[in-house]
């Protein structure tokens, strides 16, 4: 299974931007996917994930009202969107994958990782 996470780029405080993790060698509606965020001199950190179903989601407090998380089975694709976006979600954004997971915020429970996108808004 491989991921490819796409869509970051350069925005202003207060724009959008809606990032894709896409699936190769497998079919998504069996994989829990997650976001995670790292930003220089920091830990990675939690942002968001489904379940494999589709069914449940968590959101990190800091992107709670902002961000939205949805699957598209047909296209094997998880989308990420992003909105009212601060200075502080700059960073790369990663997608990892989990065969039937729920939907977790810990890393250490995904098993395949795609590749980062970076993220960067400005003031």
């Amino acid at each position: 299974v491989q991921l490819q996470a796409s869509g970051g780029g350069l925005v202003q405080a207060g724009g959008s931007l809606r990032l894709s993790c896409t699936v190769s060698g497998g079919s998504i509606s069996r994989y829990a996917v997650g976001w995670f965020r790292q930003a220089p001199g920091k830990e990675r950190e939690f942002v968001v994930s489904i379940s494999w179903s589709g069914g449940s989601t968590n959101y990190a407090d800091s992107v709670k009202g902002r961000f939205s998380i949805s699957k598209d089975n047909a296209k094997n694709t998880v989308y990420l969107q992003m909105d009212s976006l601060k200075p502080e979600d700059s960073a790369v954004y990663s997608c990892a994958a989990s065969l039937f997971r729920y939907a977790s915020m810990r890393p250490n429970e995904y098993d395949y990782w795609g590749q980062g996108t970076q993220v960067t808004v400005s003031s």
